[in-house]
């Protein structure tokens, strides 16, 4: 029985094994994985390594068969750097079992709830609401100072109307009367609001 040359490399989880066996033929390797042993055997040629530096789990391992060298994958059941291959060294790491590292520390974090802005929105405008003139004068803006002097000029009797006409037409929209008796003695004097100068366009 001819031995074979082989290397290995090795991270926490896994040691891997290269037996470089050239032109070997999958259906004639057998590889036998044991918690501390493996053994290879292609026909004539074999590779027994006992004791390994640590337990392996026999049913995690595998081997792929390529055309220059066969790799072993040894799954090891306690986390940690070996060194070597073999070892008669009882398993110092026995006591620090492998934490599985496939979860991604970002599932640990509950996902936030997306805010829905427009049942939000909707909520916010349902529960304000609007203002009477009697509460805020400014309420309702433009539409309601319109509704106001609408109501007025429409319960007001014939002499009322044609004072409001007449001051805010001669006045420019600066003034507005009901008082006909003032109104109709004299053409009614422009008054622009605090700050803010009148001009006749021609």
């Amino acid at each position: 029985m001819s031995s074979l040359r082989h290397e290995f490399y090795e991270t926490d989880e896994k040691l891997t094994i290269s037996i470089f066996d050239r032109g070997a033929d999958p259906a004639q390797i057998s590889v036998k994985f044991e918690p501390r042993q493996i053994s290879y055997a292609n026909g004539e040629k074999s590779l027994s390594l006992q004791p390994l530096a640590g337990q392996i789990d026999p049913e995690k391992c595998d081997f792929t068969v390529g055309k220059v060298k066969v790799e072993i994958r040894l799954v090891k059941m306690t986390q940690g750097r070996w060194g070597s291959i073999i070892g008669d060294a009882p398993d110092a790491l026995q006591a620090t079992p492998i934490r599985p590292t496939t979860t991604p520390a970002v599932t640990e974090a509950r996902a936030k709830p997306k805010k829905n802005w427009d049942e939000l929105t909707t909520k916010i405008l349902s529960s304000e609401k609007e203002k009477t003139t009697d509460e805020d004068p400014n309420a309702g803006g433009d539409g309601a100072v319109n509704t106001f002097f609408q109501k007025i000029f429409g319960d007001a009797d014939d002499d009322a109307k044609r004072a409001m006409l007449k001051s805010f037409q001669e006045s420019g929209g600066t003034t507005l009367s009901t008082n006909w008796e003032e109104v109709s003695k004299a053409p009614v004097e422009v008054k622009p609001p605090a700050g803010s100068e009148w001009k006749k366009w021609a």
